[in-house]
C-alpha cells in the first residue's frame, strides 16, 4: 500500500470518527431560533454538544422524537415545562433553563419525574447591574425625553426645561443583596452614591466596606431614606407584591423606583397611583406583568415611566456566557456528573 492510499484510509477513518462522535450527541429541546427564542449567534455552541430540535419540529413528530430528548434547554421560559409536553418526554433529564430566575418552573413536579433542574447565576450579574444603573441614569436625567426632543423636527432651539435630578451624591436603597445587588452597588459606589441595602440576611462587613453598604433592618427605613430605590430580588411568595401602596407612599415625592427583578414583584396598579398622584416622581423598569404589557396600560401612557422590554442579559457577550453554562451544566447532568449549578426544590 503506497502513501497516498494509507493518507486516503486515513482520511476516512477521521471522517468516520465525526460520523459517530456526530452521532452519539444527546438530542435536545429548543424553543426556536429567532423570535422569542436563541439568537443565531449562539447556535454554535448548542449545535457543537447537541442535536437541536425547535418545539413547532418536535410536535409535529412527538411520538417518535419524543423518546429521542434527553434535555430541555430553556430560554425566556419557553419551552414552557408543562405536564403535557413532559409527558412527552420520557427520557428527559434535566430541564437547562437560561437565566437566574426559576419562578416560571414546577421545582417539586420536575423532580418528582426524576428530572434535574438548572439555572445560570453569576453570568447574568454584571449586564444586569448595567441595565440597572442605565434606567437609573436615563430616568434621572430624562434621557429619553431629551433624544425624542433632539430629533423633534419642530424643534428649533434648546429648551432649558428639561431638568432631571443629581445622581451624584444621591441615596440609592437597594432591596435584594445577592449577586447583582452588590453588582449595582458597586456601580453606585462609581457615582459617588450613598448605598442601603435590604436582605433577607446581612451582608458581612467585608462585603458591606468593599461597596460602601449601609444595611437597613426594616425595609421602611430603606425606603423613607432613598432617592432610588432599586428592586433586585428573586421572585417567591413573599416578595410578590412587595411593592405596593403602603411601600410607594413611605418614599419621597422625588424618588424613583428602579424594577430589575420581576414584574409581580411591584403591584402595579398601585404604581400607576403613585405615578399619576406625585407620589413619587417616577419609575424605571425592565420588568413588568405580563411581559409585553397590554398595549391600553396606563403604565404606558405615564411621562414619567421608562420602560425596557426585559432586556438586563440582552448583551452578545453574556448571552453566550448564559448558553454555555446551560451546556454545561447539561452535560454535566447527562454524564451524572457533578453539576454546577443545580436547583432543588426547597
Amino acid at each position: 500500500m503506497n502513501v497516498s492510499q494509507q493518507q486516503a484510509l486515513g482520511g476516512k477513518g477521521h471522517t468516520l470518527q465525526l460520523r459517530v462522535m456526530e452521532d452519539n450527541k444527546p438530542w435536545a429541546l429548543i424553543s426556536e431560533v429567532g423570535g422569542q427564542g436563541y439568537i443565531e449567534e449562539v447556535m454554535d455552541i448548542l449545535k457543537q454538544h447537541f442535536h437541536i430540535i425547535c418545539h413547532k419540529d418536535f410536535l409535529q413528530n412527538s411520538a417518535v422524537q419524543g423518546p429521542k430528548i434527553q434535555a430541555m434547554l430553556m430560554w425566556n421560559t419557553f419551552p414552557a415545562a408543562e405536564p403535557s409536553l413532559l409527558r412527552l418526554l420520557p427520557s428527559l433529564k434535566v430541564v437547562s433553563n437560561g437565566g437566574v430566575g426559576i419562578d416560571h418552573l414546577d421545582l417539586p413536579y420536575i423532580s418528582s419525574l426524576g428530572v434535574k433542574v438548572t439555572n445560570t447565576p453569576d453570568v447574568v450579574s454584571d449586564a444586569t447591574a448595567d441595565i440597572a444603573m442605565g434606567l437609573l441614569l436615563a430616568s434621572a436625567r430624562r434621557i429619553v425625553e431629551g433624544h425624542q426632543l433632539a430629533v423633534d423636527p419642530n424643534m428649533t432651539y434648546l429648551s432649558q426645561s428639561l431638568m432631571g435630578v443629581e445622581v451624584t451624591g444621591s441615596t440609592m436603597g437597594i432591596i435584594g443583596m445577592g449577586r447583582i445587588g452588590c453588582k449595582i452597588a458597586q456601580r453606585g459606589k462609581g457615582f459617588d452614591m450613598r448605598i442601603l441595602y435590604h436582605n433577607r440576611t446581612r451582608r458581612s462587613v467585608e462585603d458591606e466596606r468593599a461597596v460602601g453598604a449601609s444595611y437597613r433592618e426594616k425595609v421602611d427605613d430603606l425606603l423613607k431614606e432613598s432617592d432610588f430605590v432599586m428592586l433586585a430580588v428573586n421572585l417567591t411568595p413573599e416578595t410578590t407584591a412587595l411593592i405596593s401602596h403602603r411601600e410607594l407612599s413611605l418614599m419621597k415625592p422625588t424618588a424613583t423606583l428602579v424594577n430589575i427583578s420581576r414584574g409581580p414583584v411591584v403591584d402595579q396598579d398601585a404604581l400607576v397611583k403613585a405615578l399619576r398622584s406625585g407620589t413619587i416622581r417616577a419609575a424605571a423598569l425592565d420588568v413588568t406583568h405580563p411581559e409585553p404589557l397590554p398595549r391600553d396600560h396606563p403604565l404606558l401612557s405615564l411621562s414619567n415611566v421608562l420602560i425596557t422590554p426585559h432586556v438586563g442579559t440582552n448583551t452578545y457577550t453574556t448571552t453566550r456566557k448564559m448558553v454555555q453554562k446551560m451546556v454545561d451544566n447539561a452535560l454535566a447532568a447527562l454524564n451524572g456528573q457533578s453539576i454546577p449549578n443545580e436547583v432543588k426544590p426547597k
